[in-house]
């Protein structure tokens, strides 16, 4: 990848920094774009950075013609830019489907144009088995990235899903240290909840992983370890030692009491790559017997890949995880 153009959408947010961050002190690319709708958070990246090679690009993935100009000349394209807080998402489904499925069919439209050689498009853990309109139109999307790959011409299309990941914006981690620093109970929906814990370098370091592995179509998860929202809680309170106790208020509408990261289907055809799953494109056509006269045996012996049957961390184990993310480590010291 050695003096290649990379463009970011979404490059403002939490995943086009930590991507930005790993690069822009390297030759792995001679330009980054950041293509974002925020010209405010564009400005403020723009003064911490800056770096010549990074380039700024306002515009919104819901627009084609300002994703083309973008996209006119790069190598590499790391798709980021969604709609992803539940709430906003159930209350205005229709603006999940504009950013998160038409947004992305515009960003790989114009990426088979003008001739792109890869594009990774950033996924979710709640595309499996949705039950909220965040996790729909993020299904939605993985099945037009999987569509486009069939006919990309040189371009490849892959994804990578994601659980959750630790210190992104809208995530617990900030919300609990916020609380616990205001000397407020931390809130927990369900003591039993468990969610799959992945920091940012882990997830920069899977869309790495697609880069160099992918085949078309393909979709990429990384092997992480979960844990219950109650132990992360406590390890936060013995690492701040704080005095702030759990209060519980009960699971919010459209949240799972765990997340998986691979369906039964995908895991019986996933191939296993040490700390990752590959999981090939769906090579079917549209002979209907394939897709509802024709079963599996395999699948009866196979459950998917969620947060309760994955590697789970004790409380001295979710500690050690956390002090990998910076502002905890500074904070602590």
């Amino acid at each position: 990848m050695i003096n290649k153009k990379l463009l970011i959408t979404g490059g403002t947010g939490s995943f086009g920094n930590a991507v930005l961050n790993r690069f822009v002190s390297t030759d792995h690319f001679s330009e980054i774009r950041v293509f974002s709708r925020d010209e405010k958070k564009q400005d403020e990246l723009r003064r911490k950075v800056a770096n010549p090679k990074v380039k700024f690009y306002i515009g919104d993935v819901r627009d084609y013609r300002s994703v083309e100009t973008a996209v006119r000349g790069v190598d590499y394209i790391f798709h980021a830019a969604a709609l992803k807080q539940v709430p906003s998402c159930e209350f205005f489904p229709m603006e999940a489907v504009k950013t998160n499925v038409v947004g992305t069919e515009n960003v790989l439209d114009a990426a088979i144009a003008h001739g792109v050689k890869n594009v990774v498009v950033l996924s979710t853990d709640k595309a499996v088995y949705p039950i909220n309109a965040m996790g729909i139109s993020k299904a939605m999307m993985e099945k037009v990235l999987v569509a486009k790959s069939r006919n990309a011409g040189n371009t490849i299309i892959s994804g990578t899903r994601y659980g959750n990941v630790m210190a992104s914006r809208g995530s617990v981690i900030p919300l609990f240290v916020e609380l616990m620093q205001s000397k407020s109970d931390l809130t927990i929906t369900d003591p039993r909840m468990t969610r799959f814990m992945m920091t940012l370098d882990d997830a920069v370091d899977l869309v790495l992983f697609a880069f160099k592995n992918a085949k078309p179509g393909d979709m990429f998860v990384q092997k992480a370890p979960a844990a219950t929202i109650e132990i992360l809680a406590k390890a936060l309170l013995e690492l701040y030692k704080s005095d702030s106790k759990l209060k519980i208020i009960g699971t919010r509408h459209g949240e799972k009491l765990y997340e998986s990261l691979l369906t039964r289907e995908e895991r019986v055809k996933a191939e296993d790559l040490g700390d990752y799953y590959r999981v090939p494109a769906d090579g079917r056509d549209l002979n209907y017997a394939n897709y509802f006269s024709e079963g599996e045996i395999d699948m009866n012996t196979v459950e998917d890949y969620h947060s309760h049957n994955t590697e789970q961390l004790d409380v001295q184990g979710m500690k050690k995880l956390l002090l990998k993310l910076d502002f905890i480590g500074e904070d602590i010291k």
